[in-house]
């Protein structure tokens, strides 16, 4: 994935507070096949970058079920 970073600085709104970006490009995502597809679109415009792995994660399966034990073992997370 192509996220591209702003480069004009944000702003806070002082109706509602919340912050503001005059830049368009921050609204776009790009998705790729392959982490090489991505590398060489950026090369290929001219688009400095900079690769991030993401860290593999690790799921618990459990069944629907399992959320209303009584004697479950995982903590309630909300």
């Amino acid at each position: 994935m192509l996220d591209f970073q702003s480069t004009h600085p944000r702003v806070i709104d002082a109706l509602t507070g919340n912050t503001r970006n005059s830049d368009t490009r921050t609204q776009l995502e790009m998705k790729f096949e392959s982490k090489e597809a991505a590398v060489s679109y950026a090369k290929a415009n001219n688009i400095p970058y900079r690769v991030i792995d993401r860290p593999k994660s690790k799921r618990i399966s459990r069944s629907y079920s399992e959320n209303f034990d009584y004697d479950r073992k995982l903590p309630w997370t909300h």
